[in-house]
């Protein structure tokens, strides 16, 4: 490691400084044009009600369909393929504005599309995602890990252990469209848009979220993350491009505050990528391995 990157925070590369958008810029403009489709239905027209949405299955015809009933013919197959072709489409749109290949990104992409959604499939199989008693009972099992849907995460950070470690070719094939930071910011921008609709129309709701907001930024950010810091600076020797998104990953909100302190920072794009597998990580170990531990 170099002393400029021990010292101080990543300066932007020659290619960066010449793409007609940054990265930052073009998850903002990415998540609002999927926001404001997503807007529409207030005036009673459903523009993105075709999204493939995924449920807890024991019969694989249970696992897809669209989000919106109005959309109902085109099935579950359907309603995933025309969310596969419309991603691809924005997102070579993206990639073109970052100056990168656009043809070599569009075929990674449907490597990265597939072995994700085929990850979110499968953890959202009954045996694995579903919770309560009830739940068992209609899905006529006698069993479950209880991990949720989000048991789905754990076989995707398995898939991409096995391709990054035993198919080293074919990870070096689908680089260009492994992208957490983007997708993750762009999914920032949607979430938020998302929170304040919501709370646009339910006023409790709003004076919760700012109450709640003002605890939270107290405790996290003049708590939390200053002690982190400073622990990950003093102790343990880490440089601020590691010790900012170490702390923010831990005091605020796990992988998406990792990624967006790597972005406001300049930090190179492998150092929130790793915060972000070891806060994956160690929520695996939590989901797995913690509820046992408590119950016995």
């Amino acid at each position: 490691m170099s002393n400029a990157y021990v010292t101080d925070f990543r300066v932007p590369s020659t290619t960066e400084s010449t793409a007609l958008l940054n990265e930052d810029w073009l998850a903002v403009i990415l998540g609002l044009f999927i926001f404001v489709l997503g807007l529409a239905a207030l005036v009673h027209v459903d523009l993105i009600g075709w999204v493939v949405s995924t449920s807890v299955w024991s019969n694989f015809g249970q696992a897809l369909g669209p989000a919106s009933k109005g959309y109902a013919a085109l099935g579950g197959i359907g309603a995933l393929f025309a969310t596969y072709a419309a991603l691809t489409l924005v997102l070579t749109a993206g990639a073109a504005a970052l100056k990168s290949d656009v043809k070599r990104f569009a075929l990674a992409f449907t490597a990265v599309f597939w072995i994700a959604y085929a990850s979110w499939i499968v953890g959202n199989y009954a045996h694995f995602a579903a919770v309560t008693p009830a739940e068992q009972q209609k899905f006529g099992i006698s069993w479950s890990l209880k991990l949720t849907n989000e048991g789905a995460y754990i076989f995707a950070l398995i898939s991409g252990l096995i391709i990054a470690n035993f198919l080293p070719r074919f990870a070096s094939t689908i680089k260009d469209a492994v992208r957490p930071e983007l997708y993750i910011k762009v999914a920032i921008v949607i979430l938020g848009g998302f929170f304040a609709v919501t709370a646009a129309g339910n006023l409790s709701l709003a004076s919760s979220l700012i109450l709640r907001g003002v605890a939270a930024i107290v405790e996290a950010y003049l708590i939390y993350w200053a002690v982190v810091y400073f622990i990950a600076r003093k102790w343990f020797g880490f440089s601020r491009e590691w010790a900012a998104p170490l702390a923010s990953g831990i005091s605020i909100c796990g992988v998406s505050a990792a990624i967006a302190t790597g972005g406001a920072i300049r930090s190179r794009p492998v150092v929130p990528v790793l915060v972000s597998s070891l806060v994956v990580v160690f929520a695996v170990v939590e989901v797995l391995i913690l509820p046992f531990v408590a119950q016995t």
